[in-house]
């Protein structure tokens, strides 16, 4: 089984916020931070869950534009947890 997850990246910072006094400074500054949102799509394997125990699904959004999918019941800090990356990843 597999899962399509659909997302967008973007920054997320609020330098450069002009305030809402000035609403032609402030649409000027939205349309620059709404240039650099990204929209992505991946299909990615759903691991098979028959005959084990399932604790919902948790979607891994890594860098790279990567997401992984489990249904473990493990905590990320536990060693059988499958999913392995560190939680602050660089991008390459």
């Amino acid at each position: 089984m597999t899962v399509r997850i659909d997302w967008e990246s973007g920054e997320a910072s609020t330098e450069g916020f002009p305030g809402f006094t000035d609403y032609e400074k402030y649409k000027a500054w939205e349309k620059k931070m709404s240039a650099q949102n990204r929209q992505h799509s991946k299909t990615v394997p759903v691991p098979d869950y028959n005959g084990q125990d399932v604790c919902g699904i948790t979607v891994h959004f890594l860098p790279c534009d990567d997401v992984k999918v489990t249904t473990s019941c493990y905590t990320y800090s536990s060693p059988s947890y499958p999913i392995k990356e560190p939680i602050r990843m660089k991008e390459a």
